[in-house]
């Protein structure tokens, strides 16, 4: 413990990461998508050949598995790696859905901004749209100039003919 709260602990190291989490399981991520490339089975294929020809038909003083028992040694290594290679494949596909699960949260934010906008703009449409109807358009102010020229038209002639008519 600490002598002093305001002093830091000394870190010990640990056989466990306990701080970068991430940093794991991108490296896990990684291995796993290693695992399913075309690259890896090619490897792993040649590596197994090798290790059945070597054992099968090598010298016999350097052959260190043993086709009568089976090819244990190569049966461990296989059952290892693919005891390795399942929970990685596991942490990976984890980490993905969590991933997928952000992004469809952020999808659907998106969404209820897209539509809580667009209601917005329908109702600013609906409002122009009322306050267009109580805007006189161009040929309803055309029409009412026309009657009011008409209109004079009218008092015009009739205030020459009472003129003419006096005399």
């Amino acid at each position: 413990m600490a002598d002093r709260l305001d002093t830091p602990q000394h870190r010990r190291w640990r056989w466990h990461s306990t701080g970068d989490s991430d940093r794991s399981g991108r490296w896990s991520e990684a291995i796993a998508r290693f695992f399913g490339t075309p690259v890896f089975l090619i490897w792993l294929t040649v590596f197994v050949v090798l290790w059945l020809v070597w054992n099968t038909w090598g010298p016999d003083n350097l052959q260190f598995d043993s086709a009568s028992l089976g090819f244990t040694a190569l049966t461990l290594m296989l059952s290892l790696q693919a005891s390795y290679s399942a929970p990685l494949i596991l942490l990976a596909a984890n980490r993905q859905a969590d991933r997928d699960r952000v992004q469809a949260e952020q999808d659907r934010q998106g969404a209820e901004r897209n539509l809580a906008d667009t209601e917005f703009l329908a109702r600013e449409v609906a409002a122009l749209r009322i306050a267009l109807s109580e805007v006189a358009t161009r040929d309803f102010v055309r029409s009412e100039l026309r009657a009011l020229l008409e209109d004079l038209d009218d008092e015009n002639r009739a205030t020459d003919r009472s003129r003419r008519s006096r005399p």
